[in-house]
């Protein structure tokens, strides 16, 4: 008996010096600092309208790495470009997967939509496709007719508003550009022309990116999806099942069309990507529409935002509109639409875009990426299955980083080799590491080439004689961050 308890004993004792060990030998972690969270909705009243500009205002007072708890879900937010570099580049593999809104499971998007999938064979396919058949340097190289083409139908509509005097709404007038664009691009064939008389495609699809931008009560307590207290999903489900039947039908009708004739004379993604489902088991219809659903929306709301921005701070800094009228007349001659091939010597150009980027980025926290396993940053644990954000409104206005900040001043970039292209973390407006936006090359071109041939093919001035100083430069905050009232200026002929 007293052999039982002496046992018993010595196994109680290991026990206890096992866990003092194990206690030791994985202390608890250290967690980013942040706001105290209130019961329940944690640190929810925090956000307020514009959630750019209050997580910044917090993170001055607690630091560049920042948990939060946004009801029930964990968040980490970055808000330098240090920070910012440990989650796209060092521990990218780490952070590759997404915190996926309630709004984007809709219509089974999630497993298709190349923006949101998880990190699978499909994504990689996907990623592969984009990066060496449909958005390569030699296809865009082989399109530049087409987009210059479509450029100069913007040119002679504002042409017409030009000759009566009548105020151009530029938001509008470049979304139905960039929709053509990529339209012709996609199915060779104008999408806003086929479908203006269904519904206003531009209002889809800025409602399906407010959405999707839209704080969402969903997300931050799971258990409310079943009820969709706010309706964001059941209104979504409308507007991306208008947009995918579209798909869906156009891209049935080149397959009958295929099957009739026996080949496709067409040169665009959908012939490639029809071409591709033949040798790849991957690739299906379902997965094509999904993947075009994901084009037009990143592609034209944010491309349209970034020019809207670029025109209002080039009316807002008159000195900057000069300068970059004197580089376009000293270089393709005044009155000329510019040529992609003319881009590389327009150096001031690609700084008023890369400024705009700066102070505008279209998507203010890029999309949320979630952490996979715990992570080590600055010496805090970003825990598994956090929500990881970064603020790339905070850290292009970051003061450590950039000299007068808040001032739009193009030269800053003219002797800098700070790009867009997701290696530079001071300037990440297309994200960076894998998930780097596929569409970067097409993106920059199209605004360069938009941007450049209204400059110089036209003087502006602002509509009922509104001055510069007095413009309006708010900003209404989303998925995509757009000027809270649209611009409208009067464009005069040259």
């Amino acid at each position: 008996m007293e052999s039982v308890s002496s046992c018993i004993l010595l196994f109680l004792l290991i026990c206890i010096i096992s866990l003092l060990v194990r206690g030791r030998s994985k202390p608890n972690p250290k967690h980013p600092p942040g706001p105290s969270p209130l019961p329940i909705i944690g640190n929810l009243i925090e956000l307020g309208k514009k959630p750019h500009q209050s997580l910044a205002k917090l993170a001055m007072m607690h630091g560049p790495v920042m948990k939060l708890k946004l009801g029930q879900i964990t968040t980490v937010v970055i808000s330098s470009a240090e920070m910012a570099k440990e989650v796209l580049q060092t521990h990218d593999q780490f952070f590759s997967n997404r915190s996926v809104p309630h709004s984007v499971t809709i219509c089974n998007h999630e497993p298709y939509g190349l923006a949101f999938m998880p990190v699978s064979p499909l994504w990689r396919e996907l990623r592969k496709i984009c990066s060496t058949e449909l958005l390569s340097q030699k296809t865009l190289d082989g399109s530049k007719d087409l987009r210059r083409k479509i450029v100069q139908q913007l040119i002679n509509e504002i042409q017409q508003s030009s000759q009566i005097g009548e105020a151009v709404e530029i938001g509008k007038s470049v979304f139905k550009t960039t929709i053509n664009l990529l339209s012709n691009t996609i199915f060779s064939q104008d999408m806003v022309h086929s479908t203006s008389n269904a519904f206003d495609f531009k209002d889809l699809v800025t409602n399906i990116t407010k959405l999707v931008g839209t704080p969402n009560l969903s997300d931050y307590f799971p258990v409310l999806k079943m009820f969709d207290p706010q309706r964001i999903f059941k209104h979504q489900s409308t507007n991306t099942n208008k947009v995918l039947t579209i798909f869906n039908r156009l891209v049935n009708q080149r397959i009958m069309q295929r099957s009739s004739t026996g080949f496709d004379a067409s040169n665009d993604m959908l012939a490639a990507l029809l071409n591709i489902c033949q040798e790849n088991k991957l690739m299906n219809n379902t997965v094509i529409e999904h993947l075009f659903f994901d084009l037009f929306i990143a592609g034209t709301d944010t491309t349209t935002s970034t020019l809207e921005w670029a025109m209002t701070e080039l009316l807002h800094n008159p000195n900057v509109m000069l300068k970059a009228k004197q580089e376009l007349d000293q270089t393709i001659g005044k009155g000329k639409l510019i040529e992609e091939s003319d881009i590389a010597r327009l150096p001031y150009l690609q700084a008023i875009i890369k400024e705009t980027f700066r102070l505008h980025p279209p998507v203010p926290f890029l999309l949320p990426r979630k952490a996979a396993r715990d992570v080590n940053i600055n010496g805090y644990t970003v825990p598994k299955d956090a929500q990881v954000l970064i603020n790339v409104w905070k850290i292009g206005r970051d003061p450590k980083t950039w000299d007068s900040p808040n001032i739009f001043l193009p030269e800053r970039f003219l002797e800098s080799k700070i790009d867009v292209k997701g290696q530079h973390f001071e300037l990440t407006p297309f994200g960076g590491g894998r998930r780097i936006c596929p569409g970067t090359l097409l993106a920059t071109r199209m605004l360069l080439l938009m941007l450049g041939s209204l400059i110089n093919s036209f003087d502006w001035k602002l509509e009922d004689g509104l001055e510069s100083e007095n413009m309006d430069m708010d900003e209404i905050f989303g998925i995509t961050l757009q000027k809270a009232i649209p611009l409208r200026v009067v464009p005069i002929k040259i």
